[in-house]
């Protein structure tokens, strides 16, 4: 469990050694790092404590550290959190910050309060290349990939506010399309040393790209969310491009043995779409197509976004989705609409952002 801290809150700048910064080093990086330059490995435990546990970027007083350490690290990593842009707390809690990043994007992070947990959904890219139908991240395009740092800069931002019990990567972007920078922060939320959570509330979510799948699978194994969105190929690849790609059979034939032990399931998220993915038919051939799936479903109801065409289904509706789905046996969960007010939905606080900034200028 992550405790909150209050700690030092610099101001943003620029590491001028892009290959380490520290707030993305692991702490394997970090006992190589010592290594080679001939201090101690508890050096690295320390340092890695500092940052993560304790909110410390200014090292100037960590007297845990050699003086010619701490100096070293001020002339050649000086590194900060991002710099907050925006924050907006709905009425439930919901807390969304838009952050800025040293290039001028800006990503999206939300705090979820609930009664037994914290969860925190990051981002891992700036914008997405997937473009769904229904996703405002999508209609901003692609910029690039976030870097390990910049996307526990997010956890960093957030916990010293909030107690943060799960991580979900399930911000904007695809996460599977940046494993490079995702598995070395994914590393650094299990660590013990830094924020000590379990492979159960890690959880990163994908549009299905099976490669990828594979390759996380190997590397982590941390809980996985898989967005579907429609249980036939002709209505996904309408949703959601990818599917083209990698279409629904290959990707089941994929899920069936994601996880090696036998009790753990996939999170399946299906968005409802009043008239578009809620028929009672369709439920029915979504219990179809996950038979034999170690599969657990949440219905999440459309957020509208602008100029989409859009609506979310009913409540009355979404609550016939759910039996039909429980009558075929399947764990099956309605996500509770958070912070409507805040638009909740990923990327539509950084584009109501943009627009106002837009109309002062």
């Amino acid at each position: 469990m992550i405790k909150p801290s209050l700690g030092y809150n610099a101001a943003m700048s620029t590491t001028t050694n892009p290959g380490l910064h520290l707030l993305g080093a692991t702490r394997e990086d970090l006992l190589a790092f010592m290594a080679k330059r001939g201090y101690k490995s508890a050096h690295a435990f320390s340092l890695f404590k500092a940052i993560h546990r304790g909110h410390l970027l200014d090292f100037t007083h960590l007297d845990s550290l050699p003086l010619t350490l701490r100096q070293h690290l001020a002339t050649d990593f000086p590194c900060s959190p991002p710099k907050v842009l925006h924050t907006h707390t709905a009425t439930d809690g919901t807390q969304k910050y838009l952050i800025a990043l040293n290039d001028g994007s800006a990503i999206e992070t939300v705090f979820i309060p609930e009664p037994s947990r914290g969860t925190l959904c990051v981002s891992s890219q700036v914008g997405c290349a997937l473009n769904c139908d229904f996703c405002a991240t999508g209609k901003q395009g692609f910029s690039r990939n976030l870097t390990a740092a910049e996307i526990i800069a997010q956890i960093w931002i957030a916990t010293r506010e909030h107690t943060i019990t799960n991580v979900v990567f399930m911000g904007m972007g695809e996460p599977l399309l940046n494993l490079e920078h995702v598995i070395p922060a994914i590393s650094i939320l299990l660590d013990d040393c830094a924020y000590n959570l379990s492979k159960y509330t890690v959880t990163v979510s994908t549009a299905g790209l099976i490669p990828q799948m594979q390759q996380l699978a190997q590397q982590t194994e941390v809980s996985l969310a898989l967005s579907l969105h429609a249980p036939n190929d002709l209505l996904r690849t309408q949703l959601m491009p990818i599917n083209k790609k990698y279409p629904l059979l290959e990707l089941m034939a994929v899920c069936k043995n994601y996880f090696k032990h036998p009790k753990r399931k996939i999170l399946f998220e299906y968005i409802l779409i009043d008239g578009v993915n809620d028929t009672d038919a369709l439920a029915h051939e979504l219990a179809q197509l996950l038979t034999d799936v170690p599969a657990k479903i949440n219905l999440i109801p459309f957020n509208p976004i602008a100029h989409s065409g859009y609506q979310r289904s009913t409540d009355a509706r979404i609550k016939v989705f759910q039996t039909i789905l429980r009558d075929h046996g399947f764990k099956t969960f309605v996500r509770k609409t958070r912070g409507p007010l805040i638009d909740a939905a990923c990327g539509q606080l950084k584009g109501d952002f943009i627009e106002k900034t837009k109309r002062r200028a």
